[in-house]
């Protein structure tokens, strides 16, 4: 059995890892951008429902952590703490100097068996929203973080045809209960991870991916179990199509209760680069993104999540170059790729971008500390050459839950006591809020 200990979701983007820059994004990255960020840009920290909050028993994601066999290495528990914890959590991004806050409903809360809504759990994000304009931070919301009702994916998830509208009808819900207080909405995360995935990860992962989803179905008694971030490969055009459809239900009944909230999704991005002629790079692209970012015109902002670059041959991805800065697990961290990636979405899509994750796993957080400034300089570069960034948010606010990895990558501006739950922040924290709080590099 493939050792998942081994394998980082955001490192298996990664592949083969990267070369040298090309020429103009070396041009790029050595320009010395205006310090100064443009009024209200928004500055913040992300977390994910499931991955910071604790105890999803109604959750797809949960039922497979807690089966033999399964892809997960280890169950989420409870994770760091944060259903209880929200308060702190929000206390300590404004102590940071940050301005925003991006966080996701978890719909297995809201809708635990199908038809049936909590009424409570509706009150308890509210009061996040709430919380978050009592600090003076900007509520950027997720309406959905991978995660989905066990319900839901026992009919199939994505692949049932009822998928887009019963996505619908739960978003219609939470919009109805707090949209007022809401800055920016996400329908979807990376719904495009899969796509990804498919060409990076080794077959006997899939394999373990699909006994898990296999196991999770005759647990049950039904035909079909399917996960948006862990399924069998032959699901994965299914998925992409439900998705699809759904963050475009999503989004009319979202816009339907409040017209002029901003809306999009977000999107997994490589800074993907070509190196000599007939390079891959274009087609890879199209089959990773394109469908994607067509979507993307007709909202009203995209999402971008960067965390790796890959430099394209005609023959494949090139290795990282001698003496490059890795991640915890052998992965390049190269600054620029943020400014790359952000370009690219821009120039395919025409609409704003916000930079809705971006960071680095790892256990030196004096890499963290460099990195985050110098990815900034690359972004604010972008931005004086005509892209229209709306802010940034750094993945993550915590170390927290990365899904079949569990708990070893530690991406968080804080680590965390799992005992105690006490949150620490990290020198990179202040790193992130100094430059927040002058709004200048």
């Amino acid at each position: 059995m493939t050792d998942l200990t081994s394998l980082n979701r955001r490192s298996l983007l990664a592949a083969g890892a990267m070369a040298a820059a090309a020429p103009m994004m070396a041009r790029a990255a050595a320009r010395r951008p205006n310090p100064a960020f443009p009024e209200g840009f928004l500055w913040g920290a992300a977390t994910a429902g499931h991955q910071v909050e604790g105890n999803n028993v109604a959750s797809d994601l949960w039922f497979v952590e807690n089966q033999k066999p399964t892809i997960f290495s280890e169950p989420s528990g409870d994770a760091v703490g944060s259903f209880e914890l929200w308060a702190t959590d929000l206390d300590i991004v404004k102590g940071l100097g940050l301005t925003s806050y991006r966080f996701s409903v978890e719909w297995a809360r809201i809708e635990p068996e199908k038809g049936q809504f909590s009424q409570a759990m509706l009150d308890h994000y509210k009061r996040i929203v709430e919380g978050c304009h009592a600090r003076g931070l900007k509520p950027l919301v997720t309406f959905n973080h991978f995660t989905a009702p066990r319900w839901f994916s026992a009919q199939g998830g994505w692949t049932n045809p009822d998928a887009p509208a019963l996505f619908a009808r739960y978003c219609d819900k939470v919009a109805r209960a707090f949209a007022d207080g809401m800055t920016m909405a996400m329908t979807l995360n990376e719904p495009n991870i899969l796509l990804i995935l498919k060409h990076m990860l080794p077959p006997p992962v899939w394999d373990i991916q699909r006994a898990t989803m296999e196991t999770a179905a005759k647990r049950l008694g039904v035909a079909k179990f399917v996960c948006a971030n862990v399924a069998a490969p032959e699901d994965v055009e299914a998925i992409e199509q439900g998705l699809m459809a759904g963050h475009k239900a999503a989004r009319s009944a979202i816009k339907a209760v409040r017209g002029d909230l901003p809306v999009g999704f977000t999107l997994s991005v490589i800074d993907e680069q070509a190196s000599g002629k007939h390079s891959m790079r274009d087609q890879v692209r199209s089959d990773l993104y394109g469908r994607w970012l067509e979507a993307a015109r007709q909202d009203d902002f995209i999402g971008v999540q960067n965390y790796e670059r890959a430099v394209w041959s005609d023959k494949g991805r090139l290795p990282p170059p001698a003496g490059a800065d890795l991640n915890w697990s052998g992965t390049e961290v190269w600054a620029p790729s943020l400014a790359g990636a952000v370009r690219y979405v821009h120039a395919a899509t025409k609409i704003p971008v916000l930079v809705s994750e971006h960071g680095v796993g790892t256990d030196d957080d004096t890499l963290r500390a460099r990195f985050i400034p110098a990815a900034l300089a690359g972004l604010k570069q972008a931005m004086d050459d005509g892209v229209p960034v709306l802010g940034y948010v750094h993945w993550s606010l915590l170390d927290n839950y990365e899904w079949i990895f569990a708990y070893k990558p530690r991406f968080g501006l804080c680590s965390v006591d799992r005992t105690t739950f006490a949150r620490t922040p990290k020198p990179s924290a202040s790193v992130l809020g100094g430059i927040a709080k002058r709004n200048s590099l």
